[in-house]
């Protein structure tokens, strides 16, 4: 066996996750080129209103406009519970979908939660996505984005020096990225980044990013489809910066205390754990959490299971003491 070529075994599946996975609909295992299209209109599709998302969560919940005179408008949904206090703290949510589908309504329903629970406002980011706005559009919005949200914290409402930068998948790549580029231009420095299942390798190197084949949620294909649309041709090659896949970042010190969390049945795991010891290595803070049998997504697909559920109380629980008054 050579080190390119894997045996397709993998880690079990929790039960409990195996059964939702059987019976979920619209999942698919994988993506190709050909299913962008299709899978970003669905996700458009389903996306919910302003309206419906200020009904759900009880929120006061509008859109800026960030005029840039070097890059397209960039929009921002900002969204504040009622009891939100003048100088609170405030979550930076950079959404998931492979930096190929989404808008700053995907996956706020993952972040709405701790708004309502914390009191604190949140900023979602609607940044550009790929093949048609390849890299680096996406992590160059996100940045600045959060520039943005620090220069304006008295208007929002916030504190600008207890930003929480947090994401989903690709999502949480981009917070990654976007926590790099803070240190190293000397902008925002954020107060704690929630990287969630990160997506921050593109070159496929490690066992979990060839294990699923076919099987689970988000493989090997998907996986190189959303990275080939990114970065092109220079996918795997030297020629793609650590602010694009933070994996290949030489340093990681200086960065704010960090949560990594990912299953150990998801294609991200070893680059995320990876990324959770060299931020150890560096002299910084990190909490690594490995979920027995979960896959990408689990706690979307299953949230009464009981590994999402004991994922989400971990999650709150460093929210909580990041975002404790100072």
């Amino acid at each position: 066996m050579t080190s390119t070529d894997l045996s397709p075994v993998h880690p079990p599946f929790d039960p409990e996750l195996a059964a939702a996975l059987a019976v979920a609909e619209d999942v698919p295992t994988t993506v190709t080129p050909d299913m962008l299209a299709a899978l970003r209109s669905g996700a458009a599709a389903s996306a919910p209103s302003l309206t419906a998302i200020a009904g759900e969560y009880g929120v006061d919940v509008r859109t800026v406009t960030v005029a840039r005179a070097d890059a397209p408008d960039l929009r921002l949904l900002v969204a504040c519970p009622p009891d939100t206090r003048p100088g609170s703290p405030a979550l930076y949510w950079i959404h998931g979908g492979g930096v190929v589908l989404g808008d700053f309504r995907f996956g706020i329903d993952l972040v709405l939660p701790w708004a309502v629970e914390l009191g604190v406002p949140v900023v979602s980011v609607d940044y550009r996505l790929a093949p048609a706005h390849p890299d680096p559009a996406a992590v160059e919005d996100c940045y600045a984005g959060l520039v943005w949200v620090a220069g304006h914290a008295a208007e929002l409402g916030v504190d600008p020096s207890r930003l929480v930068l947090a994401g989903h998948s690709a999502g949480a790549g981009l917070a990654a990225g976007t926590a790099l580029l803070a240190r190293d231009r000397s902008g925002p420095r954020a107060v704690g980044q929630l990287l969630l299942c990160p997506m921050l390798d593109d070159r496929e190197q490690t066992p979990a990013s060839r294990q699923l084949d076919g099987v689970g949620v988000w493989d090997r294909t998907a996986n190189r489809t959303a990275w080939e649309a990114r970065l092109g041709a220079r996918r795997g090659g030297p020629a793609v910066e650590p602010y694009s896949a933070p994996a290949r970042a030489t340093d990681l010190s200086g960065l704010p205390p960090t949560f990594v969390d990912v299953g150990s049945v998801d294609t991200f795991r070893d680059e995320a754990v990876g990324y959770a010891t060299r931020i150890w290595e560096a002299g910084g803070v990190a909490e690594l959490h490995v979920w027995p049998g979960a896959y990408h997504c689990f706690e979307i697909l299953a949230p009464t299971a009981a590994v999402s559920v004991a994922a989400v109380e971990r999650r709150t629980h460093w929210l909580r003491r990041v975002l404790r008054p100072a």
